[in-house]
C-alpha cells in the first residue's frame, strides 16, 4: 500500500512489539528448564491453549462468532505458529542451540524475499539492509561453529515457517479481528501440540512448581498477551519490519540470561546484538527519509 507518510500509531505498534520480544526473551530460561521436566509439545500445548481460553474468557463476545472467513484464516495462521515451534523443537534435538539460534532467525532475511517473490510485495531497500544487518547480528550472537547437522534442515523448515506465519498475519490481521484472530491460531497452534503430544505417549501432567510458574507467565504474558499485540501491529506494521523488529528476542535474550542466570555475552556476542540494532534503526529511520517532489513513499522508504 503506497501511503504519503507512516502513521504515529506504527510507531508506537512497533515500540509495543519490541516490548513482545523483551517479553520472549525474558521467558528464555524459564522455557528452557521447564522442557527439562515436561516433554516439548505438552508445555507448548498447554501453554497455547491455556492462552486462547484466557483470551476467550476475557472478552467472549470477542472471542466468539466471527467475521466470514475468519475461522479459516486463524487456522492457517496458527498451523504456522505450530510448525515453527514443532520444527524447532524436533531440529534441536540433532543440532546445537547455537546453530537453531541463527538458523531460525533466518527468518528476517526469508520474510522479505518471500513477500517479493509470492505476494509481489517488493519491501523496499531500507528493510531488506536493515534485515541482512540483522542477520548478521544473528550470526554473531549465536552462531559459533559452521559445522552442518541433520537437525539444521528441521530447524531451517522452522525459519520458514516463522516467516510464513508474519507473512499472513500480514495479510489477514488488516481485515479481520485482531482479538477474534488471536484467540483462533493460539487455539489451533494448541490443539495441534496437543494432538502431536498425545500421538507420542508424551501428555503428562506437570508434577512442579517450577513449570506452573513457567507455563503461567509464558500463556499469560508470552503467548495470550504478545500475539495479540503481534496480530494487532501487523495491521500497521509491514511483515519486513516485523522481521527485523523480532530479532531484539535473542538480544533480550542474552540481557536476562545475565541478568537472571548469570551468563555472559562474549564480544562477539555484544557485536551481535548492535548489529541488531543497528539493523533495526536503518529499517526504522530508512522508511522515514522524504521522497522526491511529487512522488509518494512506501512503507520501506523506498520511492
Amino acid at each position: 500500500m503506497v501511503t504519503t507518510r507512516r502513521g504515529v500509531g506504527a510507531y508506537r505498534w512497533e515500540l509495543a512489539m519490541v516490548a513482545v520480544t523483551a517479553v520472549w526473551g525474558s521467558t528464555f530460561v524459564l522455557v528452557r528448564d521447564a522442557v527439562t521436566q515436561v516433554p516439548p509439545f505438552t508445555f507448548v500445548a498447554y501453554r497455547f491453549l491455556a492462552a486462547a481460553l484466557l483470551l476467550a474468557a476475557i472478552r467472549p463476545r470477542l472471542a466468539g462468532g466471527g467475521q466470514p472467513g475468519l475461522p479459516a484464516a486463524g487456522v492457517v495462521v496458527g498451523l504456522a505458529l505450530f510448525a515453527g515451534y514443532g520444527f524447532q523443537t524436533v531440529g534441536l534435538q540433532y543440532t546445537t542451540a547455537s546453530n537453531a539460534g541463527f538458523i531460525t532467525g533466518l527468518s528476517v532475511v526469508l520474510t522479505p524475499l518471500f513477500a517479493g517473490l509470492l505476494l509481489h510485495q517488493p519491501p523496499g531497500r531500507w528493510p531488506v539492509a536493515g534485515a541482512l544487518l540483522a542477520a548478521g547480528g544473528l550470526a554473531c550472537l549465536s552462531l559459533q561453529e559452521l559445522e552442518v547437522r541433520r537437525g539444521d534442515a528441521l530447524v531451517f523448515g522452522c525459519a520458514v515457517a516463522f516467516a510464513a506465519h508474519i507473512l499472513l498475519l500480514g495479510r489477514h490481521a488488516p481485515r479481520f479481528s485482531s482479538y477474534r484472530l488471536a484467540v483462533v491460531q493460539l487455539a489451533t497452534a494448541g490443539l495441534l501440540a496437543l494432538a502431536w503430544a498425545t500421538a507420542a505417549g508424551d501428555l503428562v501432567v506437570p508434577g512442579s512448581a517450577e513449570v506452573w510458574v513457567a507455563l503461567v507467565i509464558t500463556s499469560v504474558a508470552a503467548s495470550a498477551g504478545a500475539f495479540l499485540i503481534q496480530t494487532r501491529a501487523q495491521r500497521e506494521v509491514s511483515p519486513t519490519r516485523t522481521a527485523v523488529i523480532l530479532t531484539m528476542e535473542p538480544v533480550f535474550a542474552g540481557l536476562f540470561g545475565f541478568l537472571l542466570a548469570g551468563e555472559r555475552l562474549s564480544g562477539r556476542g555484544w557485536l551481535g546484538a548492535g548489529l541488531i540494532l543497528a539493523g533495526m534503526l536503518v529499517a526504522e529511520l530508512g522508511a522515514r527519509q522524504p521522497a522526491a517532489p511529487g512522488r509518494p513513499v512506501t512503507d520501506g522508504g523506498q520511492p
